[in-house]
């Protein structure tokens, strides 16, 4: 952390962020700051191929980095254009405001915002959108309980202090500076993931030459239904395991825990030596049915787990538990369950299509050096993951020192 702790001083020293002459700055009404384009789309009669919905925008993030298609959706939806940003208006403390790099359409649960170049520099605009004075102000004027919506009505009239012009190219060139470490960062990142996912390819060969079928070697304990009434906070319930608790392609999504208070039985628990998976999936690509959870995550911990899961025992003692979760995430066995996934908005993973499953049959030694090898990647992973986190961290400062 002091390498990062180095690198803020070094940006501070082109620009005293500590000490800005705010003697000189105006005060203007969002509307002045930025437009919002409101131009509609029918995704069944246009020529766009680029759809983004919320869901495509990463929390904290200016980037984003993938969207669907006119095929995924239905309803009149708004036009974007390179340039613009597109801000989730619902639940603004998810903080999703992103730069579009096509032109498009969106959700109509955003808003679409350019802005304007006379007030505040394109570049700076994404970054100031992302500052804890106008998200807090976004989320103090959403209105609604159970899904807080901004209107565009009452933001046009909120007010915010912005520094002249002659400093927005300098404020931009230090926080993209910053953004430059973030994206090089990622990209070691998907670099280690595409490795960690090449290794395990090669250590779960599908054409073994000996093979277990899976449903001679396991037992399967689905997971049960819990009322949202019960559930609770962190202090107070049993961590429970749900549908986004696994990542897409598997492992963990910390984000995804829930809280339980409620009465369950002891067969409801996870046990140190399951092997939790997603048994159900709501993309149509099936980026999670089949995935498994890391099982580091609840070793040791008193944990439930949701009917969207299900728990896998293996009871063939030559079967590591540590490698059929690396198998459950190889690419070829991705797909051979997925194909027993059958469903249009929800897909269920058919239990006697994952007991066909043939996996590679290898000896106990192997399995351990495996194993060690695909653990080594992803400590890799986590690390970077970290790093990632810090310069996160560090560039979120230097935008609230400067907003």
């Amino acid at each position: 952390m002091s390498e990062v702790k180095t690198d803020l001083n070094s940006f501070e020293s082109k620009l005293d962020l500590n000490n800005l002459d705010r003697s000189k700055w105006k005060t203007y009404r969002f509307d002045e700051i930025a437009k919002n384009i409101s131009e509609r789309v029918d995704p069944n009669d246009t020529d766009l191929e680029v759809y983004i919905g919320l869901e495509h925008i990463d929390s904290s993030s200016i980037h984003i980095k993938r969207h669907g298609s006119p095929d995924d959706v239905n309803g009149t939806k708004l036009k974007f254009y390179n340039g613009d940003v597109i801000f989730g208006r619902r639940r603004a403390y998810q903080r999703k405001a992103g730069i579009a790099t096509w032109d498009g359409f969106c959700s109509a649960h955003a808003l679409v915002l350019r802005a304007n170049p006379d007030v505040i520099d394109p570049k700076l605009f994404p970054f100031f959108l992302h500052s804890d004075l106008f998200m807090n102000r976004a989320i103090d004027i959403s209105v609604g309980s159970l899904s807080p919506t901004i209107n565009w009505g009452t933001l046009k009239h909120q007010e915010f202090l912005l520094p002249p012009k002659e400093i927005h190219s300098n404020l931009a060139e230090l926080i993209f500076a910053k953004e430059s470490s973030v994206k090089a960062a990622y990209h070691s990142l998907s670099k280690l993931k595409r490795l960690s996912k090449a290794l395990i390819n090669k250590y779960v060969p599908r054409d073994s030459d000996q093979k277990w079928l899976l449903g001679d070697v396991i037992n399967i304990r689905k997971g049960v239904t819990y009322k949202t009434s019960d559930y609770s906070d962190a202090e107070n319930g049993t961590p429970l395991l749900n549908l986004k608790s696994i990542e897409k392609g598997g492992g963990f999504n910390p984000d995804g825990i829930k809280y339980f208070l409620g009465e369950c039985k002891e067969q409801h628990y996870v046990r140190d030596e399951d092997l939790i998976i997603a048994c159900t999936d709501i993309t149509r690509g099936g980026d999670v049915v089949g995935y498994p959870l890391n099982p580091s995550v609840y070793q040791g911990k008193e944990m439930l787990f949701t009917m969207d899961l299900a728990a896998i025992e293996v009871k063939n003692t030559k079967l590591k538990r540590d490698y059929l979760y690396y198998v459950l995430k190889a690419n070829w066995v991705h797909w051979f369950l997925f194909a027993y996934s059958p469903g249009t908005t929800v897909l269920h993973l058919d239990f006697n299509g994952l007991k066909k499953l043939k996996i590679p049959k290898i000896d106990m030694v192997t399995q351990d050096i495996y194993v060690a090898e695909l653990q080594s990647a992803d400590s890799m992973i986590t690390r970077q993951l970290k790093v990632i986190q810090d310069l996160e961290v560090l560039q979120q400062a230097i935008i609230n020192k400067v907003f």
